[in-house]
């Protein structure tokens, strides 16, 4: 098997436990691999029922969730002990952009959080599910502990 040598973490921060970041964290560390942590921004403006969004002109929150997970992922790097660990934040559909750092970024390993329902497409979730087939490396899906994130 040959070795890793860009991990990265695709961190869901609704999730108040973080699996995903320990495990790719341990496997930078046991490859001696470089680790990034990418977590997507999905942001669907509020639309009124003529389908014209409802958010005032002027109003940039996307650009302030995306601040705001950049500042926890910073939070997140510190204490994982992987030297040279970066954190991005993109926005849009998160298999998408996952599946396209990877590409741009020369990823070989991309781990994912995925909760344990019924079905691949369930038992995967929809963005592990859509990495998972569209990823141009392997892929480890980990699972994210019942009830997590649900708050």
């Amino acid at each position: 098997m040959e070795n890793y040598r860009h991990i990265l973490a695709a961190v869901d921060l609704a999730s108040g436990e973080d699996p995903v970041t320990v495990r790719a964290a341990a496997l930078a560390r046991q490859y001696g691999a470089r680790l990034s942590l990418l977590h997507v921004v999905e942001y669907v403006p509020p639309m009124d029922l003529a389908y014209d969004p409802v958010v005032p002109m002027g109003v940039d929150i996307e650009n302030q969730l995306m601040d705001r997970a950049q500042a926890e992922l910073k939070k997140r790097l510190t204490g994982v002990g992987v030297e040279g660990m970066q954190a991005h934040v993109e926005a849009g559909s998160p298999k998408r952009e996952i599946v396209r750092f990877a590409r741009e970024h020369g990823v070989d390993l991309i781990v994912v959080g995925t909760h344990g329902r019924h079905g691949l497409s369930l038992l995967l979730g929809a963005t592990a599910n859509g990495v998972l087939h569209h990823a141009p490396c392997d892929v480890l899906a980990v699972r994210i502990p019942e009830g997590a994130g649900d708050g």
